[in-house]
């Protein structure tokens, strides 16, 4: 999200009924190798990771009694990125993840600032200086502190305001090719501006109102400037529930959608319902099984037939890096994330890319204790800000560097016992 997910509700409502459909299950099946062409890649967002934030929606939200954690350096992305561009580029992945603020550009109405846009031109072509695509997000949920006191979402005037800026971008760094993402997650957007106070509750359709509207511009934008584009949203998947929360924003611009972009983190399912905890502040007890994604994906490929499909985010939380309640270690999460991806092009879904979340730990949206990084950085108590390798960084490499995890590899976990990730499907018709 980059980073924790929304809040995830009602999500049981059909576990007696379900769980007596349930049949025996074979074992998992072997997984072939992907393509030459798949896009392995890393993610990171702008305002969590860059540090030394100007004023905006969140960096006010981010000193408010409801976060736990002032965002202060972060991981200093902002001075260090060829380094961190440089681990991107050493683990073999084809594409990078990053944001451009709208509030660093843009501190006040009409005025830019050169020295934030050289910095964002030097970011990009470092990118593809080291081999790898650019996938570029316009709005990570973040705008300058000019747009919040107009009133965010709310103002009437914001959609014009940030069509100027993302025009500006697009006209920046088109020429780069780069993969697109217009909006992140925007259900989650609009929950957090409900949540923190940047948007009255009963304007939240106003709000997906103004997002589709400003997505169906920008793309018709890049593409006039990128024929061959690829743009997108990503949808943070949540389980059961993401066909309705589809209907408020990915339905109404599935026509302007060169690929479907989805985040996946959590499960769910009649024996481990412990994804409230995303609710109280602790993803790290959250169950996230990796089988998870071969639903998610399914699902997608059959609710929008024809159109690619890309991982945008995936990954798994821990609690300042200490093992995980349930024992699953980064490393075989990720190989498992990474079968269950094979396996669903083995069964016919155009899934195009992987991007892990996040090439390094940063700002979880209030808090730093959530660590979802390749690579640790501890900002709360290492004034280096090291960047320290997990174990999962070998086998990010070696996946990439073999197309995946092989044809002798099983999953470290068993399929979850009638999945309602994307129920009812995920648990009547399980993967064999």
């Amino acid at each position: 999200m980059g980073g924790p997910r929304p809040i995830v509700a009602t999500l049981c409502l059909v576990t007696g009924l379900l769980a007596g459909l349930l049949t025996a299950v074979p074992g998992p099946a072997a997984a072939r190798a992907l393509p030459d062409d798949f896009l392995w890649g890393v993610a990171a967002s702008g305002f969590q990771t860059e540090g030394s934030s100007p004023d905006s929606n969140w960096r006010r939200y981010a000193r408010s009694p409801k976060t736990h954690d002032d965002i202060g350096t972060s991981v200093d992305f902002r001075h260090r990125y060829r380094q961190d561009i440089a681990l991107a580029e050493s683990l073999g992945v084809r594409v990078y993840r990053v944001g451009i603020e709208w509030a660093r550009i843009e501190p006040a109405p009409g005025r830019i600032d050169r020295r934030e846009l050289a910095y964002y031109d030097d970011l990009i072509a470092s990118i593809a200086a080291a081999g790898m695509r650019p996938m570029i997000t316009l709005d990570h949920w973040v705008y300058p502190g000019w747009i919040a006191d107009r009133g965010g979402w709310a103002d009437a005037r914001t959609p014009a305001a940030w069509l100027t800026q993302q025009r500006r971008v697009v006209d920046r760094y088109a020429r780069y090719h780069p993969l697109w993402i217009t909006v992140n997650e925007p259900a989650a957007y609009v929950l957090k501006e409900v949540q923190y106070g940047g948007l009255p509750a009963q304007l939240a359709p106003v709000m997906f109102d103004r997002l589709v509207a400003v997505h169906r511009t920008i793309y018709d934008y890049i593409h006039r400037r990128d024929p061959g584009a690829m743009v997108s949203s990503n949808a943070a998947y949540i389980p059961t529930v993401q066909p309705a929360l589809d209907t408020l924003f990915l339905d109404r611009v599935r026509d302007k959608l060169d690929y479907v972009g989805l985040d996946y983190y959590y499960s769910v399912s009649p024996t481990r319902l412990g994804a409230a905890n995303i609710v109280t502040d602790e993803p790290w007890k959250a169950p996230v099984s990796a089988d998870g994604l071969y639903y998610a994906l399914r699902d997608y490929g059959r609710r929008f037939p024809g159109t690619p499909l890309y991982v945008v985010e995936t990954g798994m939380p821990t609690e300042n890096g200490a093992p995980r309640p349930d024992g699953y270690r980064r490393d075989n999460h990720l190989r498992d994330l990474v079968y269950w991806t094979q396996r669903a092009r083995d069964d016919g879904l155009n899934v195009i890319g992987f991007n892990y979340w996040s090439l390094t730990d940063n700002y979880e949206w209030g808090s730093y204790t959530p660590r979802f990084g390749l690579y640790t950085v501890d900002v709360k108590t290492d004034p280096a800000l090291r960047r320290r390798p997990t174990p999962a960084v070998a086998a990010y490499r070696r996946i990439i560097a073999t197309g995946g995890v092989g044809p002798d590899y099983r999953p470290t976990r068993p399929a979850t016992f009638c999945s309602l990730v994307a129920a009812p499907a995920s648990c009547t018709e399980p993967v064999h």
